[in-house]
């Protein structure tokens, strides 16, 4: 079976406290983007994971794509599997490859071996992953809250416009940005900030770790600058990664941002 994980961005992220769990609370809306790891998997002997393209860092033991075969294998004793992974999403740039992944595979694997896990259950799995997975069963726009296990559709704001991402070559890592972060106080929601026109976001739309991930690479700045200055009716970090975003009305100009292979654009559908 082949499976196309696809990114996300973030439009707005808010953390509004600690829980008791040790997670946070938060509050974005998760937009699907083009971009995609590519997924094929088939019974073997013995369970094998081989990756190509993007770096993946960590242990065999603590890839995502290995947890979430144990969790199955464990519950429904399904084989092991040969994972063969292309990686086009690099980690740690807040775009959610490893969550996409994880969550695909999850599903996936139930249709592979005819499990009929309903989706209250698949939603359960989803969220020992990780907390951003559960959006990714879904992968439509969303509201997401609580710690991520609270999926709420909205509409294809940004059907029509183009993207822009710009990918350094940097690995922002998602726990230390997170001991890092300062709850704020909530403002206005933000389902009622997108329902405004994308040329009002700027100044109401704000994700809380742009503070944090720009103080320690200072170099962001201007890149969230430069997507301004071509001409971006909004710019923004995207989760607590490096990878930053515009959103253009019309097809734009990249030469300059970044590196060549750093800079992808996307008219959103």
């Amino acid at each position: 079976m082949v499976l196309f994980p696809t990114a996300k961005i973030n439009l707005g992220l808010r953390v509004s406290g600690k829980r008791k769990d040790g997670f946070h609370n938060i509050e974005s809306v998760f937009y699907p983007v083009p971009m995609s790891d590519v997924i094929e998997f088939y019974e073997a002997q013995e369970f094998k994971l081989e990756i190509f393209g993007k770096t993946v860092p960590g242990k065999l033991s603590e890839n995502l794509l290995f947890t979430t075969w144990k969790l199955l294998h464990d519950c429904y004793n399904i084989p092991p599997l040969v994972v063969v992974l292309l990686k086009n999403i690099p980690a740690g740039s807040g775009l959610g490859g490893g969550s996409a992944d994880a969550a695909f595979f999850l599903k996936g694997m139930n249709d592979f071996f005819g499990l009929m896990l309903t989706p209250e259950k698949l939603a359960e799995f989803a969220l020992q992953l990780g907390s951003d997975c559960p959006f990714f069963l879904y992968n439509t726009p969303a509201l997401v809250s609580g710690r991520g296990e609270v999926v709420q559709p909205v509409e294809p704001v940004l059907k029509g416009f183009w993207l822009v991402l710009v990918i350094p070559e940097l690995h922002a890592s998602t726990g230390e940005m997170f001991s890092r972060i300062r709850p704020e106080i909530i403002g206005t929601p933000l389902w009622e900030i997108i329902k405004l026109p994308v040329s009002s976001w700027r100044g109401l739309l704000s994700n809380d770790f742009e503070k944090v991930v720009f103080s320690v690479y200072p170099r962001l700045v201007k890149i969230k600058q430069a997507l301004l200055d071509n001409g971006a009716l909004y710019a923004s970090l995207t989760g607590s990664g490096s990878a930053l975003y515009g959103i253009f009305e019309e097809k734009p100009e990249t030469a300059g941002l970044e590196k060549p292979g750093n800079v992808f654009s996307y008219q959103l559908e």
